[in-house]
């Protein structure tokens, strides 16, 4: 990690209350790794000193950094993620939970009931992305091209321990808490596969339903949006047909290579050219597949096109300007077959529900102080996440479930201040244009970033602590209360 991670010392178990669950006994805990030196730096800017943890969640750090630590050294892909799932259904057992597993695939689920009141769901994910870790950590993958390159592992760690202290001071709420381990959020089917599987049969229904993830911003801070947070997506596979020959030969075949490239091309004016100026919309081809030796010229390539906006309408006229671009440029190169273009996932809109968000901000603001609380800006990132309120009632069936999501800075203050001298990964040295906020954002290692690492202690104890409170901002008060 580019910055310094503090050590932890060693605390005290979470303390119980009557009644209560013990907290979930773990592995002594391995101290958490601190970064190689950080070669001596000018003055300015300064290393900002690191935000306080609350005390209820320090105490549980230990055993979270561990169970953190052999998450990031063993990632699953999406659909693959057997032992992150049993490991997180033994920690939810072991807080005291009931545990349901194997929905939709991977998918676990544990309840903890409480008496009557509101009823609660903690979502996190558990897959992890097919990206070569390039961070340097002790703690790295331990798994060949694949890696937690956007924090579910943190993302997890953080259910467990928000898990743990909900069940460890039942004194202090009444209701339902319903923890849910998702799979293969990553190619946006987990959540559906979930709901679809009956997830909504399986555990209570909830009132609410609360999330938060990992960004580049200071680590101990939590972001929040009023509207849209996240966009919608769609990606889609691109087949351009072709016919295959002899390299030697490009006369006697049509190219899919060419035809390919100039596809690439064309489809950068989906964004500059067909749409306006004021409304945001990017198209991405993030891979481009073909041939496999180098005196061959194929039959086929194969594009990968994402689209994200903040409407259907949008996402919907781009695919059929992918569309439209394919065959247009297939008939330019004399393709004697349509090319065929299927749509593999798509998502909607993230749109939290305002009295939601306005309660989660204040519980986090009382836990945090209000300058550890900021705005979000609405990002063209995207999420299954809508599915498990209204947005999915066509799949679980349920209506007037709402739903919270916010964004937990994961940047150490080290890490945060380098990245002011523009010496983050390499996006921001040397930069000579643009203001501070500028070199700053673009010098931390972002999600899906080889060089991604979130700052394990500030990380883990804001967002068990940020998960608790919000969940206990929506559960009924301790009986007797007013």
């Amino acid at each position: 990690m580019t910055g310094t991670t503090p050590q932890t010392s060693a605390t005290p178990a979470a303390p119980g209350s009557p009644g209560a669950a013990a907290v979930p006994a773990t592995p002594a805990a391995p101290a958490i790794p601190a970064a190689p030196a950080t070669p001596a730096a000018p003055a300015t800017p300064a290393t900002p000193a690191a935000p306080a943890i609350p005390a209820e969640a320090e105490a549980l750090l230990p055993s979270v950094a561990a169970f953190y630590l052999d998450l990031h050294r063993h990632p699953e892909l999406s659909g693959r993620e057997a032992r992150t799932a049993a490991r997180f259904a033994g920690w939810l057992t072991a807080a005291g939970y009931d545990v349901e597993s194997r929905i939709g695939g991977h998918g676990v689920a544990g309840v903890l009931r409480n008496g009557p009141g509101p009823v609660v769901l903690l979502r996190a994910e558990l897959d992890a992305l097919p990206v070569e870790e390039d961070t340097g950590a002790p703690y790295a993958s331990t798994v060949p091209g694949v890696m937690h390159a956007c924090g579910h592992d943190a993302h997890l760690a953080c259910a467990a321990g928000a898990a743990s202290l909900l069940a460890g001071a039942r004194e202090r709420w009444r209701g339902t808490v319903v923890v849910v381990g998702q799979p293969a959020e990553e190619t946006l089917s987990g959540a559906e596969a979930m709901l679809a599987g009956g997830l909504y049969e399986r555990v209570p229904v909830p009132d609410v339903v609360l999330a938060q993830h990992t960004v580049p911003l200071p680590a101990g801070m939590v972001a929040h949006a009023d509207g849209p947070l996240l966009a919608a997506s769609a990606t889609a596979e691109v087949v351009l047909h072709g016919r295959g020959g002899h390299a030697s030969a490009p006369h006697l075949t049509v190219d899919p290579v060419v035809t390919a490239a100039a596809t690439v091309l064309r489809l950068q004016t989906v964004a500059s050219r067909e749409t306006a100026p004021g409304e945001p919309l990017v198209l991405t081809v993030s891979a481009l597949r073909a041939g496999g030796a180098g005196n061959t010229i194929p039959d086929a390539a194969t594009l990968e096109v994402t689209v994200r906006a903040f409407s259907a309408r949008a996402v919907d006229r781009a695919l059929a300007a992918v569309r439209r671009i394919a065959r247009a440029e297939s008939a330019a190169s004399g393709a004697e077959r349509e090319p065929e273009v299927r749509v593999l996932s798509r998502s909607g809109v993230t749109v939290n529900d305002p009295e939601v968000t306005q309660a989660v901000r204040r519980a986090h603001q009382e836990a945090f102080g209000a300058p550890r609380v900021g705005p979000w800006q609405p990002s063209m990132a995207t999420e299954d996440f809508p599915l498990f309120g209204d947005a999915g009632a066509g799949v679980h069936g349920v209506t007037g479930i709402r739903t919270g999501y916010w964004m937990l800075g994961s940047v150490g203050p080290r890490q945060w201040a380098r990245a002011g001298r523009g010496e983050g990964d390499g996006r921001g040295a040397g930069r000579e244009e643009g203001d501070g906020a500028d070199r700053l954002l673009a010098a931390p290692p972002g999600n899906h970033s080889p060089r991604f690492l979130p700052h394990v202690r500030l990380t883990l104890g804001t967002g068990v602590t940020a998960l608790a409170v919000a969940a206990r901002a929506h559960l009924a008060g301790p009986a007797g209360a007013g």
